[in-house]
């Protein structure tokens, strides 16, 4: 996993790189320069056909970066370059000054090197008059480099700068309505115009197809709804060193492919293993008429690896689910209200089929959270748990608001995966509802602590909050999975996850980490599913359907008979 680093932050790391160990931050704006310069020539290989690039400078050290790649596109792989500043170069300072007069000088002696002198252009600009012809033919650019501002902005833009990127934005767009792919738009360090610190965008602020951003994230990069203005993104590292990144005073965390990996080496299918060593899931869902969230939850957990799964439903959801599963489930059915819902009286059946079981689901299609038998059974079921414990849907609405008493514990850890409307109804107050609004990372740490447990909030960019104050953002999925069954999908793979951990040695038990492997390969599959069928389309079954590639994808060596 990756760090999540605010400004000052990384400004404290950059300070204590020079300062304890001699490196130079001129060196550390080189090295970042030549890490964007390894991505974006890595889009465009070698061809005959001479590159453009525009570079738009901002004065400060975004800019600076900006300028020194640009030299290294022009040295390095001969591209034609346009290095426009901001401003001017006796308004810059620093590292960023050296660079911009680096800058001027070779493109005032380019024809030294055997080379049109247009081949790199410099230029000032200070005022919109100025730069409008800049972008009158900006489909001619194959990239347009955003290093206007970096982590340093705290406020909206104004002015030359809105003005920027609003023709910046412009030039993408209709790049995308002629289905084209040039200009492809490149921001250094976070997309200008977006303040590091938040998730909110404070204005307005360029759209980009890649961040190449220095040292380690910053909570725009990974954050929602900030996030999607990066594109993809690419955390590159500068030169300082890893134990200054892994002092730095943060809580907050990027799941990473490694954390995926590191989880799927350790459950692995391995000689002389047998299907109670992968787990045994028990999953109680279902109601009459909404046997098809019962169906998506099991068939998930049992399509993630769960050595066995049983789906206990209602009475009157039984026969539809046990007819429509898959044959490697098993079914039980349980006592039920005359509305066709589970009933407090189904408690002895599921402490029956819990004497086997390694973890326990509730919640899916269960129906009539408001029931007070409904209620009493979640309730029981919680209370009284002997297994780790995933709470989704109705069996959330049922705790809502979360009892005060009701704690989870390292023993048997509690799951709760809410989606935004169900944490309010959690949270019960309206002071703490407001606080979700505008805090969602603060609100999902400050829940998780204070009931000691695991939180998965849902939505875009997915946090998990544990009981210890960290809160992980996973970064894979798209909005395709807001389609019906989804969440259902998404709890059958975490249970699946921790029936698998929980299988093992109890060494190894570790429920978060199960977790957040489970919500990264969730969603790969969902990435995966998106590419065959499309967002619109793909349904929750497809994510089902996808988890074998996703395994396959991220651990290949392991999936190999």
């Amino acid at each position: 996993m990756q760090k999540i680093i605010t400004a000052a932050g990384i400004g404290e790391i950059d300070r204590l790189t020079a300062e304890q160990f001699g490196i130079p931050s001129l060196l550390l704006m080189e090295t970042a320069a030549g890490a964007a310069l390894s991505e974006i020539t890595a889009r465009f290989p070698h061809t005959t056909a001479k590159r453009h690039a525009i570079v738009l400078c901002g004065t400060g050290n975004n800019g600076g970066d900006g300028a020194a790649l640009a030299r290294l596109l022009w040295l390095r792989r001969g591209w034609q370059i346009q290095i426009v500043l901001f401003g001017t170069i006796e308004s810059t300072r620093g590292d960023a000054r050296t660079n911009f007069e680096i800058a001027r000088r070779l493109s005032h002696s380019a024809k030294s090197f055997g080379a049109s002198k247009e081949m790199l252009r410099f230029d000032e600009c200070e005022t919109r008059a100025e730069c409008e012809e800049l972008f009158d033919h900006g489909d001619e650019y194959d990239v347009i480099v955003d290093s206007l501002f970096g982590t340093g902005l705290n406020r909206p833009l104004e002015g030359l700068f809105s003005y920027v990127v609003e023709r910046v934005n412009l030039i993408r767009e209709e790049r995308q309505a002629n289905d084209g792919d040039r200009p492809f738009v490149v921001s250094l360090d976070l997309p200008s115009g977006l303040d590091a610190d938040k998730a909110q965008p404070v204005g307005a602020n360029v759209q980009a197809d890649l961040t190449v951003t220095f040292t380690a994230p910053k909570p725009a990069n990974a954050l929602a709804p900030a996030a999607r203005f990066g594109g993809e993104l690419v955390v590159a590292s500068v030169g300082s060193p890893s134990s200054l990144v892994e002092r730095a005073a943060s809580q907050l965390f990027m799941i990473d492919r490694s954390d995926a990996f590191a989880w799927l080496r350790q459950t692995r299918y391995q000689s002389g293993s047998y299907k109670k060593r992968h787990g045994h899931a028990l999953v109680v869902a279902g109601s009459r008429g909404m046997s098809g969230a019962a169906l998506l939850c099991g068939e998930a957990a049992m399509c993630a690896g769960a050595g066995l799964i049983t789906v206990a439903t209602p009475v009157s959801a039984f026969t539809a689910v046990s007819s429509r599963s898959m044959p490697e489930i098993m079914t039980a059915a349980l006592a039920e209200t005359e509305q066709g819902t589970v009933s407090a009286q189904a408690i002895e059946g599921i402490n029956k089929l819990l004497e086997r079981a390694t973890v326990l689901a509730v919640g899916p299609g269960l129906g009539a959270p408001n029931d007070e038998e409904v209620r009493s059974l979640v309730r029981r079921l919680v209370e009284h748990r002997r297994t780790p414990v995933v709470l989704d849907a109705d069996a959330l609405n049922a705790l809502a608001p979360w009892p005060e008493e009701l704690r989870g514990s390292a023993e048997h850890p509690l799951i709760l995966t809410p989606h935004e409307g169900e944490m309010r109804r959690l949270l019960g107050s309206k002071n703490e509802a407001e606080a979700l609004t505008a805090d969602r990372v603060s609100a999902a740490r400050d829940f998780a602590t204070k009931h000691e447990i695991i939180l998965v909030l849902k939505g875009e960019r997915t946090l998990i909050a544990a009981p210890d104050g960290r809160v992980f953002v996973n970064p894979t999925g798209n909005a395709g999975l807001g389609t019906a069954g989804a969440g259902d999908t998404l709890t059958g793979i975490i249970t699946s996850f921790i029936a698998q951990t929980f299988g093992l040695t109890s060494e190894k038990s570790d429920a978060l980490a199960a977790v957040l492997a489970a919500l990264y390969v969730g969603g790969v599959a969902g990435d995966i599913a998106a590419q065959k069928y499309g967002m619109r389309a793909m349904i929750a079954s497809d994510v089902r359907e996808s988890l074998s590639e996703a395994f396959r994808q991220l651990d290949p060596e392991g999936e190999a008979p």
